[in-house]
């Protein structure tokens, strides 16, 4: 694998108090974009115009069969996200050739017996290219299996529930290896666990509650071998994928590989992983604290705080949502406006959370997404979490000084939090709004900028230890929750709009 460039060790990271007050802040002139045929984004960030990254030859052509078939078979159970994950069986100038050969009505259909016929000439299955494997650390009832659960009934749940890995286990066909240039998937070097149904792929944010079923289920060989594959993919493109596609390259997920990495080593004590980890969570650490994805709020007392957002490399449709994407855009008459929607759709996914209203500036009409305008409350925790689990990482495997620097950044990071999110009134971290979406200079705090609205998100802090070991904090927090009307009979709602959002 590749190794990206531009890319500083801790060991060279100076204070930089003028910037930020982070011991870890980077320079805007760093690359924070180690892609290969990438260029060097723009210091500013609330251009529209770029930067793009490149998709595969694949990729687009694969689109183009997803919007035909949408013309063809129509919108009832039509999933766009099918075509792209098609891989094909011969080289893809004779897809090509033979996709330009198809008879086309007025609208750009074909007919469902040619379209069929075409789909089963050139293209393997979608999810062909990934194979069973069995997992060899799986047995039917581990010992010592959720010890304190008793109740039979529930036991027998968790049973088949953990049942499941047998069946959601998969290994990369040799023929990604062999012939990437066939496939949307990527080649992975360890066995991994997809959602199942149409997700048929290794997802960033989902793996880690994979894990963490996983080591309930006492299969940390397995559990390891997710986390050595996100590792590669930092490797490779200098933070973790969306997802294990091609066309997943364009955005990350919420950060959450330190996190598994501290699990499996709690459990195992396995130093070489937590050694093995350390650079590329460190890469991954400065993907999110610099170029686009960092913006500096300045309090009342003039101390900037530095802290991350989402921000998708991307202003086009996603590719898995081609077609719904340029539906969504169709009432955007402008190309520039286009762009920028596109942007914060993209954006919204590499949030995690798409859709929901808390992404909106109008709840009720989808075109106002606006996510790169916010700084989330939980994003900011996940990445406090990694430094702090960075922090342990280095301090077990013996670097002393990235520990001391990480944990510095740790206490940083949460006055920030504490100076931007925090509403002590509401008892409640809130996500801010930003006043404009560039990153050029700091921006001033504004009470009128936190997100009153209550989401889920705002509770989030209480998840790491810098905060739930406040006892008086925490009280407070949890007498806001119970409050907050997100509390139900079968969990914790994400927000109390009904929008038809998934979030």
């Amino acid at each position: 694998m590749s190794t990206p460039n531009h890319l500083l060790h801790p060991h060279s990271l100076t204070p930089n108090q003028s910037h930020s007050e982070n011991p870890l802040a980077i320079s805007s002139n760093d690359n924070p974009f180690p892609i290969k045929d990438v260029e060097q984004a723009s210091s500013s960030c609330s251009s529209d115009s770029g930067p793009v990254v490149p998709t595969t030859p694949l990729v687009s052509f694969l689109e183009r069969v997803q919007e035909t078939a949408l013309q063809t078979f129509g919108k009832f159970n039509f999933d766009p996200k099918l075509y792209v994950d098609l891989s094909l069986k011969h080289d893809l100038p004779a897809a090509e050739d033979g996709f330009d050969r198809l008879t086309r009505g007025e609208n750009g259909s074909v007919s469902v017996e040619d379209l069929n016929e075409y789909l089963e000439k050139y293209f393997e299955g979608a999810g062909e290219d990934l194979v069973y494997s069995e997992p060899e650390d799986y047995v039917p009832e581990p010992e010592g299996f959720l010890p304190k659960v008793k109740n039979q009934e529930v036991r027998s749940w968790a049973l088949e529930v953990h049942s499941l890995w047998k069946n959601l286990s998969r290994k990369v066909s040799s023929e990604v290896r062999d012939r990437p240039e066939l496939h949307t998937l990527l080649p992975l070097p360890q066995p991994v666990m997809i959602p199942g149904s149409r997700f048929r792929e290794v997802y960033y944010w989902d793996s880690y509650w994979v894990i963490r079923g996983l080591l309930a289920s006492k299969m940390y060989d397995t559990a390891k071998a997710i986390a050595t594959n996100l590792i590669c993919l930092i490797e490779e493109y200098g933070y973790v994928l969306n997802g294990a596609r091609a066309y997943y390259t364009t955005r990350s997920q919420p950060p959450l590989l330190s996190a598994m990495v501290c699990e499996i080593y709690k459990r195992t004590q396995d130093h070489e992983l937590a050694r093995k980890s350390l650079p590329a969570l460190i890469k991954e650490y400065q993907f999110w604290n610099s170029g686009i994805h960092s913006v500096t709020i300045q309090d009342a007392e003039a101390s900037g705080h530095t802290l991350s957002r989402y921000y998708a490399m991307w202003n086009k449709p996603r590719p898995e949502s081609s077609t719904i994407d340029k539906e969504s855009a169709s009432k955007i008459s402008n190309a520039s406006d286009k762009q920028h929607f596109y942007r914060e759709v993209a954006s919204a996914a590499e949030s995690g959370w798409d859709f929901s209203t808390r992404w909106m500036r109008d709840h009720k009409d989808f075109a106002t997404l606006a996510t790169t305008s916010i700084l989330p409350v939980d994003l900011n925790t996940f990445i406090l979490g990694m430094e702090l689990n960075i922090a342990f990482l280095a301090k077990v495997t013996g670097d002393c000084i990235i520990s001391e620097r990480f944990s510095e950044a740790s206490l940083v990071r949460k006055k920030a939090m504490e100076s931007v999110f925090w509403n002590a009134e509401m008892g409640q971290w809130l996500d801010y709004w930003l006043s404009n979406s560039s990153c050029k200079d700091a921006q001033t705090w504004e009470a009128g900028n936190q997100n009153q609205k209550i989401f889920a998100s705002n509770f989030i802090p209480l998840w790491i230890e810098s905060f739930h070991s406040d006892g008086f904090l925490v009280d407070k927090v949890m007498r806001s929750l119970q409050s907050s009307g997100l509390v139900c009979a079968s969990g914790i709602a994400t927000s109390l709009i009904n929008s038809g959002e998934q979030w």
